[in-house]
């Protein structure tokens, strides 16, 4: 049961609407114009309100304007005449909704169900404890054991200037290895210097590198410092470090060697301390296989090696990374995430990784309007079947979905390596003795 306030200066409606609403379970609260239900908003507090449109004098929107500043409820806006300009502003002014008259019961209903389900999770949001100081937008996140390898190769890498080669799929977070690589080492108070190999046409990256001298080429006006030199007594992070051209990696390989770089059209090289972290989505060993990467350098690169996994490899941490997003967002009430969108983001394959995610929760945060985020604010396509036909119950309890997704899961990957326990834990992110145990729980029977 809701206190629901109807605005709209149609009696004849606004008594069908308020007999339907009590036939709901609901209490009714009715104005003929928005001066009148401001002042019962204002006296009664209604935890949702249904607003026409058009109304004599002060209309709809001026109702959404004028109650924004007194309450955080959801509107459902009303209108005969709906039109793209008539939408977009009442969604822009916060309407929870806008519907067109005549409402269908049903859609009516759905409607006021998701409402009181964005008013609720706002009115939440507004009495919890004081939230938690934003997160760093630059900051990596996960529970997942896949993920606490990765920060404790991390802390052990920090330690040293060893040579980093950081591996994984686009949007995995690579480059946040490195920044937090840098960040924890003793080196976090000199220059991060972050280049992207496969942004920076083959014909200038060299100079982009080691820079030049004047006169080094035709349009070098002036000396030029490269990013190694930028990054002296830094870091270095060479991203994508797979796309760069062979000529360029054998310069590469003589710098890590001898820790000396020489600018273009100079002839005295200059010493430098660099600590170099290298970044790659592509297989470099395929990739010398192909001719396409130097093996020296691959050898000289993967000093130290940490693998960033994929989404879909840790399904625990999907959540977690989702809220985390939504909180960088910075609304003045916390978001949450209702679950049939939780079980969409679970259900979703990731090809773009974390980034992906990241895309898909601002999205939903411009989307929601609200402290709720539904399934229809994720933009992603619904879910139809189980991935691999493994049976998962999508309507029902998010722990359990979970748990069956992870099995599906490991079922793939001991499908794909043939049964090789000790490759799926590692496709998979997990230790041998981890994927064992789960093994032992799925073929335990229930209790």
């Amino acid at each position: 049961m809701a206190r629901v306030l109807i605005v709209d200066d149609d009696v004849a409606f606004r008594s069908s609407l308020a007999e339907m609403l009590c036939d709901l379970g609901h209490e009714v609260l009715a104005a003929d114009s928005s001066a009148a239900g401001i002042d019962l908003l204002q006296r009664h507090a209604p935890e949702l309100a249904i607003v026409d449109l058009r109304m004599p004098g002060e209309d709809g929107l001026v109702f959404l304007q004028r109650a924004a500043a007194i309450s955080a409820m959801p509107c459902i806006m009303l209108t005969a005449h709906a039109s793209g300009d008539n939408t977009i502003e009442a969604i822009r002014l916060g309407a929870f909704d806008h519907l067109t008259k005549p409402v269908p019961r049903q859609a009516l209903v759905q409607t006021l169900e998701r409402a009181l389900r964005q008013g609720a999770a706002m009115q939440a949001a507004v009495m919890a404890e004081p939230s938690e100081p934003a997160p760093e937008r630059n900051q990596l996140v996960g529970d997942s054991e896949a993920m606490r390898q990765v920060f404790k190769q991390i802390g052990r890498a920090a330690t040293s200037d060893a040579t980093v080669l950081v591996l994984g799929e686009t949007g995995t977070g690579k480059e946040l290895v490195a920044q937090a690589l840098h960040r924890n080492s003793a080196r976090a108070a000199r220059p991060l210097v972050a280049v992207n190999c496969a942004a920076i046409p083959a014909e200038l990256i060299e100079s982009e590198l080691f820079g030049h001298v004047r006169g080094a080429f035709s349009g070098a006006a002036a000396h030029r410092m490269g990013r190694f030199q930028q990054a002296d007594g830094g870091t270095l992070f060479l991203d994508e470090i797979g796309d760069m051209a062979l000529p360029t990696q054998a310069k590469i390989l003589r710098v890590l060697q001898e820790r000396e770089v020489t600018p273009l059209g100079g002839d005295t090289a200059q010493r430098i301390d660099v600590r170099v972290i290298a970044a790659t989505h592509r297989d470099l060993p395929q990739e010398i296989r192909a001719g396409r990467f130097r093996e020296d350098l691959w050898y000289r690169l993967q000093v130290l090696t940490i693998r960033v996994p994929a989404l879909r490899e840790r399904p625990g941490d999907i959540l977690a990374i989702a809220e985390h997003f939504l909180r960088l967002q910075g609304a003045q009430v916390s978001r949450q995430i209702m679950p049939a969108a939780a079980r969409l983001l679970l259900a979703h394959a990731w090809p773009g990784n974390v980034r992906e995610l990241r895309n898909t929760m601002e999205r939903a945060a411009v989307m929601s309007q609200g402290a709720a985020i539904e399934a229809e604010h994720l933009g992603l396509l619904p879910v139809t079947d189980a991935p691999e036909g493994v049976a998962i119950d999508w309507d029902g309890l998010l722990e359990v979905a979970v748990a069956q997704l992870e099995q599906a899961m490991i079922a793939r990957a001991l499908a794909a390596t043939g049964g090789n326990r000790a490759e799926a834990a590692r496709r998979l992110g997990i230790s041998r003795q981890q994927l064992y145990r789960k093994l032992d729980e799925a073929a335990r029977p229930n209790d």
